[in-house]
């Protein structure tokens, strides 16, 4: 993936991603199961992006209007520390994890995918939108996903950071290595 100049360089300076979940980590579809519960699907490849980020030292966070334990877990097996779930303002959440982060927004990426999260695209210096992001969330962002949520977007975001900062292939060798030697 090629970037943009503008955007690799922005990129390349950013030291937390925070993910929105429903329409980004997932493809934005609630399966409810027959006793009421709601179950989520997450693509694995996203997942071992975050891994990824985590090694290379990029800060990742969760805001989300929802709650529910599949995303918990999930978040768990990510080894995702910081999580604002049940946050309908995600502009406050995103300023309190900024703060808890001792970081300036700008050094901050947000992908998100619908008009609850235009407060927070316009708050960071590196707004994102998936492919299958409402027209709004689209035109906020600074880069636009190739993939619709839930098909990989998170990833394909983590690979162009890694990328930006000249450390993707770097950083997935040496994550293979990691496995491998464990």
């Amino acid at each position: 993936m090629t970037l943009p100049r503008e955007v690799r360089e922005v990129a390349a300076a950013v030291r937390a991603l925070v993910l929105d979940v429903d329409g980004v980590l997932t493809d934005g579809r609630l399966h409810y199961g027959a006793e009421g519960e709601v179950l989520k699907v997450f693509h694995s490849r996203d997942g071992f992006g975050m891994k990824l980020a985590q090694a290379e030292g990029i800060e990742l966070g969760v805001i989300t209007a929802r709650q529910g334990a599949p995303l918990e877990r999930r978040l768990d097996d990510l080894g995702v520390r910081h999580r604002l779930v049940g946050r309908e303002d995600k502009r406050a959440a995103l300023l309190a994890l900024a703060k808890t982060l001792d970081l300036d927004l700008a050094h901050v990426a947000y992908v998100g995918d619908d008009v609850i999260d235009l407060p927070a695209l316009r708050a960071v210096g590196l707004p994102i939108s998936v492919a299958d992001g409402h027209p709004k969330a689209r035109a906020a962002a600074r880069w636009v996903t190739s993939v619709p949520g839930g098909r990989g977007a998170a990833r394909e975001v983590i690979d162009g950071l890694l990328e930006a900062r000249g450390r993707l292939d770097a950083a997935c060798e040496e994550m293979l290595s990691h496995l491998h030697a464990g």
